[in-house]
Order: C-alpha cells, then sequence, then structure tokens
C-alpha cells in the first residue's frame, strides 16, 4: 500500500486538495467546519456570508457530500466533559482477517475512526463509551470474536483535538 492511510468507512483520504472545488464552495466549506450557523435557516445564513442564493448553498454541499469532500455535518462534543471516556487502538490485522476485523470494529457505534495504516499495526481506531469499564469491555470483545489482541492507548493528557482546513 503506497498511502500512509486509508479510511476504512469506504473512503480513501487524498493528500492534494480537490481540483473540483472552486473559490465559492472553499467559502462555504470554510463557514461550515467552525462556524454553522444554529438558526431556523442556516443555508441562507451561509449564502449571505459567502455572497450565494440558499439554494445554491444546499446544492453545492449536497454535491460536496455526494463527492465525499464533507463527510459529515454535525457537532463535535468534548466527550469527557460528559462523562465519556475514549482511546486510541491499535491491531496488527493479517490480510485474510482484515475484512471481517474492520467489520467487527465498524459495527459498534462507539467507534469514531477507523483507519489501515502502512505499519506493523495497521490498523488503528478510535473508541468512546459511557465509562472506561465499558470502552475495555468493547474491546476485549472485539478480540474475543476476532482472535485478534488491541492494543489500547489512552490519552494521558489532551493537547489538541480540533482541526480548521485553510480554504483560500
Amino acid at each position: 500500500m503506497t498511502d500512509s492511510a486509508q479510511e476504512l468507512d469506504g473512503g480513501a483520504i487524498d493528500s492534494a486538495p480537490d481540483a473540483g472545488m472552486d473559490a465559492l464552495d472553499r467559502r462555504i466549506v470554510g463557514v461550515i467546519q467552525s462556524g454553522f450557523p444554529l438558526q431556523s435557516r442556516p443555508y441562507a445564513e451561509i449564502g449571505r456570508q459567502v455572497g450565494a442564493a440558499e439554494e445554491e448553498v444546499l446544492a453545492r454541499v449536497r454535491s460536496l457530500r455526494q463527492r465525499r469532500i464533507i463527510r459529515r455535518i454535525g457537532a463535535n462534543f468534548q466527550s469527557a466533559k460528559l462523562g465519556f471516556r475514549s482511546t486510541l487502538c491499535a491491531a496488527k490485522v493479517p490480510e485474510e482477517a482484515m475484512e471481517a476485523f474492520v467489520a467487527e470494529v465498524n459495527r459498534h457505534p462507539g467507534v469514531t475512526h477507523n483507519y489501515l495504516r502502512d505499519n506493523p499495526y495497521n490498523i488503528w481506531f478510535t473508541v468512546i463509551g459511557p465509562s472506561w469499564e465499558a470502552v475495555c469491555e468493547l474491546l476485549a470483545g472485539i478480540t474475543e470474536k476476532t482472535g485478534i489482541p488491541i492494543l489500547n492507548l489512552p490519552a494521558k493528557r489532551l493537547y489538541k483535538i480540533k482541526v480548521d482546513f485553510q480554504m483560500d
């Protein structure tokens, strides 16, 4: 595999910006990524900010979603402040077990990211659960079902968890 990471929900990560995005698409994405308006007609407000009609903003967002440039629109919460626990996980998954392992990991709603990497620990994923015990039980269950041990790497300290992509 030549890429350093591939997302395991059906879409690959591009290392280069999408050439199919024009300046208006970039302005729309710039507003959506960190300043999504919380009001009854958010796309009208985004349109006002970027100089486009609400209908055009909606059409462009739909197109960006269909092309998987935008994968989801939704809130991000600080899970620890809500009483949840999270961890980063890694596993050494043989090629012949890859499909079954990934399917088992992905079926759990607490799994937020899952990547194939060019490394002996070739699968990396994150898990969030309502308690540390629940997270550990989920990981033990995946190992029990697949026979593949999981390296559990909880964070000791949070330094940064946000990214805003420079869109202009």
